[in-house]
């Protein structure tokens, strides 16, 4: 990617200086030449396997959040949307792990001559 031009973003609290990048081959002007980059994946390998089940399990909380209307705190407040996150975590994980077969999420071990 070649730089086509800079500029200082104003947007942030602290100004600083960025830059637009554009493919070669469409800038300065349109060419008919093939992209270089090969763009395929390993989709059997170990890794993407693991980003994979990462994103599912992303999507799969995402999913959740939207169906409880969680998904778009309407609060201004850091603590307040920490707080309102902290209870969705509360109210997801039990459902979660009841769904995947346990009969109770996990908890503190019995203490000695506590019976299960």
């Amino acid at each position: 990617m070649s730089a086509r031009y800079t500029f200082r973003n104003k947007t942030t609290r602290v100004e600083h200086e960025r830059v637009r990048y554009v493919c070669p081959l469409r800038w300065p002007e349109l060419t008919a030449e093939a992209c270089p980059v090969n763009h395929k994946l390993d989709r059997e390998g170990q890794a993407y396997k693991d980003v994979y089940q990462q994103r599912t399990a992303t999507e799969r909380i995402n999913s959740q959040a939207v169906a409880l209307g969680i998904e778009r705190p309407r609060l201004r407040n850091g603590a307040a949307i920490a707080r309102l996150n902290t209870l969705i975590y509360i109210l997801i994980t039990p459902s979660t792990s009841l769904r995947a077969g346990s009969a109770r999420p996990a908890a503190h071990p019995p203490t000695p001559g506590q019976r299960r």
